[in-house]
């Protein structure tokens, strides 16, 4: 698949599946922006990067540096072209001990800002008559586990928007999907305790390939490619 000439905004790109795609886009032909939470990150992003595409620091929570990110996208290499929502926190904890923050933190990095993101960048997709908008979400999503409802509800909602999303924009030439790895090994998997990560790999039905953890070339790449061609 070649991405020549595109625009390509990954958040959550400084480490993990975020950095896997990035590398991919920008090998693909792609100008990729990545962006992270801290100058650091962006630094980190700019450095592998090199001339294929650039770090910026986003708070995806915050309306304010959505749009000053895009700016500086637009003034530079010109309107996304494809979005890949990556930026993904946990904040676990049984829902009798879940303080309000717990949840609203995972809501709101989770979720809403796919929601701020996905329509900052639709208006120019839809002048365009062309434009790709990627998630990622998680096997939790759909199977729930224990000491993530704020997680997998988020994640669950991300499959709702998007369903709903793509047939609002399908006519327009934008897709829209989800892709849902299974248990890939990242910074944020790594912090799990064995506990947690033996309950969500027992919930993965047997025989698939999701139940085995994956690295994350193998475990999300090959659906990103999927979703340059269609809509879910």
């Amino acid at each position: 698949m070649n991405f020549e000439g595109k625009i390509a905004l990954v958040t959550g790109a400084s480490r993990g599946i975020g950095r896997a795609i990035a590398e991919t886009l920008a090998a693909r032909g792609a100008k990729v922006i990545g962006t992270a939470t801290s100058e650091n990150g962006a630094q980190a992003i700019s450095d592998y990067l090199g001339a294929n595409g650039k770090g910026l620091m986003l708070n995806v929570t915050d309306p304010a540096s959505i749009e000053s990110v895009l700016e500086k996208i637009r003034a530079e290499f010109g309107e996304v072209d494809i979005l890949v929502n990556n930026a993904g926190i946990t904040r676990d904890n049984l829902l009798m001990r879940m303080k309000d923050e717990e949840w609203n933190d995972i809501i709101e990095t989770n979720l809403s800002s796919v929601f701020r993101l996905s329509k900052a960048v639709m208006r120019a997709m839809m002048k365009k008559r062309h434009g790709r908008i990627i998630t990622i979400g998680s096997v939790v999503g759909t199977m729930g586990n224990g000491g993530q409802a704020n997680y997998a509800a988020a994640k669950a909602g991300l499959i709702g928007f998007s369903k709903s999303l793509a047939r609002e924009v399908a006519s327009r030439g934008i897709t829209v999907n989800v892709v849902a790895p299974g248990f890939i090994e990242t910074d944020m998997t790594r912090a799990l305790s064995d506990d947690q990560r033996a309950g969500i790999l027992a919930q993965v039905p047997g025989g698939s390939p999701r139940r085995r953890t994956g690295n994350r070339q193998r475990g999300c790449i090959p659906g990103i490619r999927r979703s340059s061609l269609h809509h879910g």
